[in-house]
C-alpha cells in the first residue's frame, strides 16, 4: 500500500485510511479459507478503482441514454466479448452488479411472479385481504444442504414472488440424488429448475437436470458462482451447453472483481438484457466493467488452467488431511476448491460459530456453516465451510495444506485454550511472511 503522504485518502481522511491499513494487515498476516474469497491480480484492483468510475452509461453499447459513452462501449464490449470465450455462451450480460442480480435476471425475464387482483375485484372476493394469484413454481437446492438465499428462500426476494420446492442431497452420501430430484420435478412442476449451489463439494451433472428439465417442461439454469473458474478452465463439467441461464459472480475461483455475470442462449437475449437494463438495474458500474474484462483476459491465459488445478489439488491434499485426523467431511470428500466440515463426531461439543472464532484468534479465517440435516441453529451450526482459492493464489501448495490441516484440528481439540491458539497465530505469521499476497 502507498506511503501515507502519497496517498490521497491518507491525506484527505486519516480515519478512513487506518482502515485501510487494518484490513490490509489483516488479509497479508491470515490464512483465509473462506471459499467464496479470493486475492485479485494488481491489474483487477486497479481497474475497479479507476476513472470509469466518474461515468453514467446507463444502456448497452451503441445504445448509451448519455453521451461521452465511446470507452465505456469499449470496455463493456471487451468484457462481453471475452465473457463469450471463456465460456462459449452465446449471450452474455455483464452489467449484474452481484450474483443475486445475475440470477434476478433470469428469474424477471423467465419467470411469472404472479399478481394481486384489481381494487374492485378484491374487495369483491376477499374484503380487506390482499390476494396475488400463485407465482411460477422454482425446484432448487435448500439452503441447509448447500444452496443459495436466491434460489428462493423464503426471506430473500426470489422466495417472496415465487412458489418454491426443494431438492435436497441423501442423509448417508451427503450427494444429490437425481432419482429423487426427478420424482420431486413429476410432482411439482417447475417452471425453472435452478442447480448450483454455494456449499456443495462434488460435481454437478448438467446432463441428468437437462433431461429432468426437458421431461417436465422446464427451463434450467446454473448458478456457477463458486465454480465458475474451475469451468472456465476446463476442470468441472460445464453447464453451457445444458442450460437456458448460466450465471455466476465474478470473484471467488474465477478471481475478478465483486460482481455478477450472467449467461444465456440467444434466444433468451433480448429478455436478459432488458431484465438487467431498465428491469433491475440503472447505470451500470463501469469501474467494475473493467474489472471483469481486465479479470476475464486473465483467466483466458494458460497459466490461469495452472492456478485452477493447484486449487483443486489444494482442497483435495487438505480433505484428505483434515479427514486422516479424524475430522468429518460432508459427502466424504471434495471434488472442486471447497468442504463442509462436519463438526458432530470428533468435536460434539464444539459449534461452527465456537469453530469459527477460534481459528480466526489464531489466524485462520473460515466461516460457521450448515451442514444437511442439521440441528444447530443458523448463528450456531454443526460445520465449517473452508476453501482453496486464496491461500492458491499466495502459491501455497499441498504440502501447506497438510499443515493447515494440522494447525485447524489443533485448535479444535485445544477447546479454545488461548495459549495453543497464540502458538498457532505464531505458525499462520511465518508462513504468510513465506507466501506473502499478489503485489498491489
Amino acid at each position: 500500500m502507498s506511503e501515507p503522504f502519497k496517498n490521497p485518502i491518507a491525506a484527505q481522511d486519516p480515519d478512513v485510511w487506518k482502515a485501510f491499513v487494518a484490513e490490509e494487515e489483516r488479509q497479508a498476516t491470515t490464512l483465509e479459507l473462506i471459499a467464496s474469497e479470493n486475492h485479485v491480480s494488481a491489474a483487477v484492483l486497479a481497474a475497479a478503482g479507476s476513472i470509469f468510475t466518474n461515468k453514467y452509461a446507463e444502456g448497452y453499447p451503441g445504445r448509451r441514454y448519455y453521451g461521452g459513452c465511446e470507452n465505456m462501449d469499449t470496455i463493456e464490449r471487451l468484457a462481453i466479448d471475452r465473457a463469450k470465450q471463456l465460456f462459449g455462451c452465446e449471450h452474455a450480460n455483464v452489467q449484474p452488479h452481484s450474483g443475486s442480480q445475475a440470477n434476478q435476471a433470469v428469474l424477471l425475464a423467465a419467470m411469472n411472479p404472479g399478481s394481486r387482483f384489481d381494487e374492485a375485484e378484491q374487495k369483491e372476493k376477499n374484503p380487506g385481504e390482499a390476494v396475488r394469484t400463485p407465482g411460477d413454481m422454482i425446484l432448487s437446492l435448500h439452503l441447509d444442504h448447500g444452496g443459495h438465499l436466491s434460489h428462493g428462500k423464503n426471506v430473500n426476494i426470489s422466495g417472496k414472488w415465487f412458489r418454491v420446492t426443494h431438492y435436497f442431497v441423501d442423509r448417508e452420501t451427503g450427494r444429490i440424488n437425481m432419482s429423487e430430484v426427478r420424482r420431486i420435478a413429476l410432482d411439482c412442476k417447475p417452471k425453472l429448475i435452478i442447480t448450483g449451489a454455494s456449499a456443495y463439494p462434488r460435481l454437478w451433472d448438467w446432463a441428468a437436470f437437462a433431461e429432468i428439465a426437458k421431461e417436465v417442461g422446464a427451463l434450467l439454469m446454473a448458478d456457477i458462482a463458486h465454480i465458475a473458474g474451475l469451468v472456465a478452465a476446463g476442470l468441472h463439467p460445464s453447464p453451457v451447453p445444458y442450460a437456458e441461464f448460466v450465471t455466476t459472480t465474478t470473484h471467488k475461483t474465477l478471481r475478478g472483481p465483486r460482481a455478477g455475470l450472467t449467461m444465456c442462449r440467444e434466444s433468451w437475449a433480448k429478455k436478459i438484457d432488458s431484465a438487467v437494463f431498465p428491469g433491475l438495474q440503472g447505470g451500470p458500474l463501469m469501474h467494475i466493467i473493467a474489472a471483469k474484462a481486465v479479470a476475464f483476459g486473465e483467466a483466458l491465459r494458460p497459466e490461469f488452467k495452472v492456478y485452477q488445478q493447484l486449487v483443486l489439488d489444494n482442497a483435495k491434499a487438505l480433505a484428505e488431511s483434515l479427514v486422516s485426523r479424524g475430522l468429518s467431511l460432508v459427502s466424504g470428500g471434495t471434488d472442486n476448491h471447497l468442504m463442509l466440515v462436519d463438526l458432530r463426531k470428533q468435536y460434539p461439543n464444539v459449534s461452527g460459530a465456537m469453530a469459527e472464532d477460534w481459528l480466526g484468534q489464531s489466524g485462520i479465517v473460515v466461516n460457521k456453516n450448515m451442514i444437511p440435516f442439521d440441528e444447530r441453529k443458523p448463528m450456531e451450526t454443526s460445520g465449517l465451510r473452508l476453501g482453496t482459492p486464496a491461500l492458491s493464489t499466495r502459491g501455497m501448495g499441498p504440502d501447506e495444506m497438510r499443515t493447515i490441516a494440522g494447525l485447524i484440528d489443533k485448535v479444535l481439540a485445544s477447546g479454545g485454550d488461548k495459549s495453543t491458539l497464540q502458538g498457532v497465530r505464531s505458525e499462520v505469521l511465518a508462513m504468510c511472511r513465506q507466501f506473502p499476497l499478489p503485489a498491489h
